[in-house]
């Protein structure tokens, strides 16, 4: 008997691995032959992409962090617990650069699907992916609203990592957790803000777009020892005591682990992340990811009331 379309979707929903989807855009650097599409049109751009299929695309802002992804397989025995996914709105034509490409620098992606110009977001959930990475905002902005933590991937002169283990940054309000707080602290103010969480401390922080994220992340960590891991996470945070305890006692009811919290009552959080080593850091607000793309490889995720249209 055949499986109806529903049931395959739900059996990719319940894969057990940290499944992440990326662009090619996030993934490669396609600046030169992108800005070739909007000035020369389609016909220029997939000639173009024809003519070089066999130059090898330099790397882009995401792709250290895919290949420390894509190297805890190589850690894990026989049950790769990661894969990566290409979703691109290239055609399958035009996109046989990005996979030679690929090939090239030996990083196991095989699954992928190519749009030709289409939005990618549709194919997320299908694929199961936990976290979907995309230098298309409206990409980006069409897989938050479907539910799937999402991130636009932002241009960044930040040097590459040197250490093997694969270290990733958080912000909280309206990244880990939901924007009320935020809120609170636009409307009211921040000694209102302070007074609210003190007041609420007992009481769980509501979710954000990446809650789900972190708690795969968190599933994949706890394959390996606390000791020795190849992971380490961060909450890097504009809170400070005694706005801490919430958040503190909301992963604690979650069963989540974050080994490092950074508590910096607004301060620049770029150089922070910096001496953390992040392989990215996710961020909603616009002016923070202006400053800490400067530092680290960015991802900034328009969710919450510092995206509103107000604030455009």
């Amino acid at each position: 008997m055949s499986q109806s379309p529903n049931a395959h979707s739900a059996t990719s929903v319940r894969d057990d691995r940290l499944m992440v989807a990326i662009s090619s855009r996030a993934l490669f650097d396609l600046g030169d032959s992108h800005e070739l599409f909007e000035r020369e049109g389609l016909d220029a751009y997939r000639s173009f992409q024809i003519e070089h299929e066999n130059d090898i695309l330099a790397p882009g802002v995401a792709f250290p962090l895919v290949q420390k992804l894509l190297g805890l397989n190589a850690l894990s025995g026989d049950k790769p617990p990661v894969e990566v996914i290409l979703l691109s709105r290239n055609s399958g034509d035009t996109g046989l650069r990005i996979f030679n490409s690929i090939q090239h620098y030996g990083l196991n992606i095989a699954r992928a699907a190519f749009t030709s110009g289409a939005p990618t977001s549709d194919y997320i959930r299908p694929f199961g992916a936990d976290l979907f990475l995309s230098a298309n905002a409206e990409d980006v902005g069409r897989a938050l609203r479907a539910g799937v933590a999402a991130a636009t991937i932002l241009p960044s002169t930040a040097p590459p990592r040197v250490s093997e283990q694969l270290r990733i940054a958080f912000d909280g309000d309206a990244v880990i957790f939901g924007d009320e707080g935020e809120r609170v602290s636009r409307e009211e103010g921040l000694e209102a803000f302070h007074r609210s969480e003190t007041e609420r401390a007992e009481e769980p922080l509501s979710v954000g777009p990446f809650r789900g994220f972190l708690a795969a992340l968190h599933r994949l960590q706890a394959a390996f020892p606390a000791e020795d891991s190849p992971i380490r996470t961060a909450l890097v945070t504009a809170r400070s005591a005694p706005a801490h305890k919430r958040v503190i006692l909301t992963l604690r009811r979650w069963g989540v682990r974050i080994d490092e919290a950074l508590f910096l009552g607004g301060r620049d959080k770029g150089p922070f992340l910096d001496a953390f080593g992040a392989d990215i850091f996710f961020d909603d607000s616009p002016a923070n990811v202006e400053s800490t793309r400067r530092h680290v490889a960015t991802g900034h995720v328009p969710h919450g009331v510092s995206n509103t249209e107000e604030d455009a």
